[in-house]
């Protein structure tokens, strides 16, 4: 089979000719349709992310294709499309997993959008039930909410019935925010980001924050959250790994919340496929929409990884094998 290779930390990734990974009797090997890039990939490439692979590997979290082959112990029929969430090995054109880590495909989804999916989606909806405890009613502050990881915030959490405050870089990007259904916008470089949030909500500060992006917009969001309010920390797009003060979150009662969603799928991995069924079906219902900003050819995955990060797209990028 074909993958995109990395042969030694920091260099480019080469497409290569390799051997298909052996089967296990709980595996499947899947024929994959199409990969979604990550800022976890580029992470992994240079030796950056929480959980090392040693070279060579082919990176990939997430991905979409037909079951080819099933283990012994796996009641998988030959031909079910599936959405797969490996530790890595996406970006090629066969993958083998343990069975646990993928779950049927509703056939009325696109497999193309539906491998940018299991990231992006399955943090936020995990992150917002699970780790936030979201109620139906309560305000959402959604941090980098024109990318691949806020457009899914923004969407889980209308789905589950919250009230959405948005915040991206420009008009244009606050436009893709609204049309995911923010309820609110509000332009991540301005100066008064926490008087706005305060006018939104009546003075009060909003129940919960999602971000992704860290560095200096953190501390601000601490400032604009209600009392016994709670933060999750979904990662640090900015580049800037912030630290709380401790004496804020004494004196207002909130909660910083460290969430790792691919630490929950090795630990709890029935807690967050369970959780990943439901936002399908949210999907396959009408109530999610997936946004695709832009296809590239599985050689072209360095490409790809570059544009995620100067941030040229909107929406999640996606590899078509």
């Amino acid at each position: 089979m074909r993958a995109m290779v990395c042969e030694a930390l920091g260099e480019d990734l080469r497409l290569r000719e390799v051997e298909s990974p052996p089967l296990g009797p709980n595996d499947v090997r899947l024929r994959l349709i199409a990969a979604g890039v990550n800022f976890a990939d580029g992470l992994m490439l240079e030796g950056r992310y929480q959980f090392k692979a040693a070279p060579p590997f082919t990176p990939g979290l997430e991905g979409v294709g037909e079951v080819v082959e099933a283990g012994t112990d796996v009641p998988l029929a030959l031909g079910t499309r599936v959405l797969a969430v490996p530790d890595r090995g996406a970006w090629a054109e066969d993958l083998v997993l343990p069975a646990r880590y993928v779950v049927p495909l509703p056939p009325t989804l696109d497999p193309v959008a539906a491998a940018g999916f299991p990231v992006t989606f399955g943090t936020a909806h995990f992150g917002l039930v699970d780790r936030a405890r979201l109620a139906p009613g309560e305000v959402v502050l959604v941090h980098g909410a024109a990318g691949g990881a806020g457009l899914a915030a923004v969407a889980c959490a209308k789905a589950l019935g919250a009230r959405v405050i948005a915040t991206a870089n420009g008009p244009d990007r606050l436009a893709i925010a609204a049309a995911a259904g923010a309820d609110a916008l509000i332009d991540a470089g301005a100066s008064d980001l926490r008087e706005q949030v305060k006018a939104l909500t009546g003075g009060e500060g909003v129940d919960v924050v999602y971000d992704p992006v860290g560095g200096a917009l953190f501390e601000t969001s601490l400032r604009c959250t209600a009392p016994d309010g709670r933060l999750l920390v979904v990662g640090f797009a900015s580049g800037t790994v912030p630290a709380p003060p401790a004496n804020l979150l004494l004196v207002k009662n909130l909660s910083v919340i460290g969430y790792d969603w691919g630490g929950y799928r090795r630990r709890f991995p029935d807690r967050v496929m369970a959780s990943l069924t439901q936002a399908l079906d949210a999907w396959a219902g009408g109530r999610l929409e997936v946004h695709v900003g832009a296809t590239f050819p599985l050689g072209d995955a360095m490409e790809a990884l570059a544009a995620l990060k100067a941030r040229t797209h909107t929406g999640k990028l996606i590899l078509t094998v």
